[in-house]
Formats: structure tokens, C-alpha cells, sequence
């Protein structure tokens, strides 16, 4: 069995969006040169996530206004967690209700996805460096 690791690395500069890296971790199988196996996508960080679902701006949009409507970032007093010098305690409960994480099937070198499929980063709490761990298991 092969493994092959690859991150990828953001500067968001607004402090919620979505960015779609389908083709980066497409790339990144390319570059494995594994033709069966499996693929996992990681947000290294606590107020980011990773996550599977269409390429649709209407989507992104009503995801935006629900994570707000379930975690507000205001006001900040609102959140425990904001009480450490912190104003971010809205970005993680967001990152958990995204996820961490997806796994993908690599078949033929390929990735395995229904129709619409596609990967994306999650910013809860951008302007500043965060990290994707792509990691890539298989023959």
C-alpha cells in the first residue's frame, strides 16, 4: 500500500466563506499516482471545516445565513469561549456543524463522486493562515 501527503494552505480575507478545492485534491491524487484507494480532506483547524456538496452560489449563500441564524457572531458576549480574549466562538460551533473532514473513493485514479459532487473549505473565522491536510491511501 502507498500514502501521499499534501497541504494546502489559505488566507481567507473575509472572515466566513467557502472555497472550492475539488481541483487541488484532484491534483493531489494525480500526484499519488494511486488508482484505488481513498482520499481524506482535513481542516487542520478548529474554526474551519471541510465539506462535500454542490457548486451552487444560492447553496453557499443559505448555508452562510444558517450558520449565522444557529451561531451568531454577535453579540460576542453571548459565547463562554469569548470570555479567554477570544471573538470566536461562533466559528467553532459552525466547524462542528460542518464537519472536520470527508473521505472520498479514489477508482482508476479518479475521484469517486456522485452527480454534483464537489469539495469545499470552510473559513468561520478568517484573515489569517490556516492549513488542509489532503492524505491519500491506496495501490
Amino acid at each position: 500500500m502507498k500514502t501521499y501527503r499534501k497541504e494546502l494552505f489559505f488566507n481567507i480575507s473575509k472572515r466566513v466563506d467557502f472555497i472550492n478545492i475539488t481541483a487541488d485534491v484532484e491534483d493531489a491524487v494525480t500526484e499519488s499516482a494511486i488508482k484505488e484507494g481513498i482520499v481524506l480532506v482535513n481542516a487542520m483547524h478548529i474554526t474551519a471545516s471541510v465539506f462535500i456538496n454542490d457548486n451552487e452560489s444560492g447553496l453557499h449563500s443559505d448555508y452562510k445565513r444558517w450558520l449565522e441564524e444557529l451561531a451568531p457572531h454577535e453579540p460576542l458576549s453571548q459565547y463562554n469561549h469569548n470570555r479567554t480574549g477570544e471573538d470566536n466562538g461562533d466559528a467553532h460551533l459552525k466547524r462542528q456543524i460542518m464537519g472536520r473532514e470527508v473521505v472520498v473513493a479514489i477508482t482508476n485514479g479518479k475521484l469517486d463522486f456522485g452527480p454534483w459532487e464537489q469539495i469545499f473549505y470552510a473559513e468561520f473565522d478568517g484573515m489569517r493562515r490556516k492549513r488542509v491536510l489532503i492524505k491519500i491511501i491506496g495501490e
